[in-house]
């Protein structure tokens, strides 16, 4: 299986998705008792595709190396 660009852009597009809906659940888990409930799924929602979004990049990173290498 090759790594297209169609098949990039779905992954960034999914990752960026569950990282704004864990980012938003997270913030509101942590600190809604705090800061209120909106600051904190605001502020999740921010934070949250910024960790996500590398973490999509490298993953994909990986794979473009790992089928270079052939494995």
């Amino acid at each position: 299986m090759e790594l297209t660009i169609e098949i990039v852009a779905i992954a960034i597009g999914i990752g960026l998705v569950a990282s704004l809906i864990g980012g938003i659940i997270g913030g509101l888990a942590v600190g809604a008792k705090h800061i209120g409930a909106q600051l904190s799924a605001m502020m999740g929602g921010f934070f949250g595709p910024i960790a996500g979004l590398w973490g999509v990049a490298v993953g994909l990173a990986g794979l473009y190396i790992m089928t270079m290498m052939g494995v």
